[in-house]
């Protein structure tokens, strides 16, 4: 039946390919920005248990000091632990600006202190990676006269 305006034409109620190319465009860059998250998540994680390891093997090593590395200044030595490099160096602690009276409170004590540096790698040149870790350990002065 034709309206006033000429025949009617009937609409059938679907999607035209314009609406179906534009709704796929729209889900294809929602699912790709997914995508992303999703990827920079496991990077993320995989950056996270790799600092971890690299903290648990400082913790490791540094509990080996003055057992099976020689607690004195001057000592400097490297090792592997896995995937993991280390190097590591004793010296004599300098006063810092933090505490400026720790060595003249160390020398009042008879204690010495030994700043003990640690550096642990891990991964492949250009892309390894580094973290360092610092301590100040403490010993009797008199540690000759008490051992003889």
């Amino acid at each position: 039946m034709a309206g006033a305006g000429g025949p009617q034409r009937a609409r059938s109620g679907g999607f035209t390919l314009l609406e179906l190319l534009l709704a796929f465009m729209v889900f294809a860059l929602s699912f790709a920005t997914v995508l992303e998250i999703l990827s920079g998540s496991m990077r993320n994680t995989v950056r996270a248990r790799q600092y971890t390891e690299a903290a648990l093997t400082a913790q490791s090593v540094m509990d080996q000091v003055g057992l099976e590395i020689p607690l004195e200044a001057g000592t400097s030595m490297a090792g592997e632990a896995g995937d993991y490099r280390w190097e590591i160096e004793l010296f004599e602690y300098v006063e810092s600006e933090e505490n400026p009276q720790s060595v003249e409170l160390a020398e009042l004590t008879n204690i010495e202190l030994l700043q003990v540096d640690l550096q642990v790698s891990w991964g492949q040149p250009p892309r390894d990676q580094t973290s360092r870790f610092s301590t100040v350990k403490a010993l009797s002065a008199d540690r000759d006269r008490l051992v003889r």
